[in-house]
């Protein structure tokens, strides 16, 4: 299957950049490019790409805001592209709000190129490219936050999921992989991506991100708890 990618990015040598990386595999097609947020929505919105590489910083609407208005109304599975942000060191702190505004992934502007292709790949099959350091910088989020934030009641689509499927959704908010997750439940690694499917379907989540962002702010998981 192909791949269609939408780049954007305020810098043309960024963009060509990544042009000329991504032209040259034969399963992604890149159907346009954008220069700032607005473009961007405008644009996916007219060709509905697979995948947007989604600049953080642009000039008149920044990538959080063109998230959150690409993917407004698209929080399921089924609904809009996916969104990989580009992103710098410098630029941690957006991190949280990036996933909360539905991103699906980062990658570093400067990722070698066969890094980059296995991320668009990833991302365009409804996965989440979550790293442990990612889930570090969304555990150290909540941790900056007063404890007032979290909610004192438990959310009722809690209580749609097992007891197993509980313990793999606090295991994905430690960033947990599918294996860790299997070697620590003692159960196969297809039996974990069958009950991370089902977490998902029942809390209306699109992927692996949203969950960490939904154990976080629900108070599920409390940051630093270990199991």
């Amino acid at each position: 299957m192909t791949v269609r990618v939408l780049i954007v990015d305020d810098q043309a040598l960024v963009r060509a950049g990544f042009r000329m990386i991504l032209e040259s595999e034969p399963d992604i097609e890149i159907v346009g490019e954008a220069s700032d947020g607005a473009e961007a929505v405008e644009v996916a919105r007219e060709l509905e790409p697979d995948v947007v590489l989604m600049d953080i910083r642009m000039p008149n609407l920044d990538g959080l805001e063109a998230t959150r208005r690409l993917l407004a109304g698209s929080s399921d599975s089924a609904g809009g592209p996916r969104v990989l942000m580009l992103t710098t060191f410098d630029l941690d702190e957006y991190v949280y709000e990036a996933l909360r505004a539905g991103a699906s992934g980062f990658m570093l502007k400067d990722t070698p190129p066969e890094q980059l292709v296995d991320a668009i790949h990833v991302v365009a099959r409804g996965e989440a490219l979550l790293s442990p350091t990612i889930t570090k910088r969304v555990i150290e989020e909540f941790i900056l936050r007063p404890p007032s934030t979290i909610p004192l009641d438990r959310p009722p689509e809690l209580d749609e999921l097992t007891a197993r499927e509980l313990e793999v959704l606090g295991s994905m908010a430690r960033g947990l992989s599918n294996a860790e997750i299997a070697r620590d439940l003692f159960v196969s690694e297809t039996t974990v991506k069958t009950h991370v499917a089902r977490v998902l379907m029942k809390l209306r989540l699109r992927d692996r991100v949203q969950a960490v962002v939904f154990a976080y702010e629900t108070g599920l998981v409390q940051p630093g708890a270990s199991g």
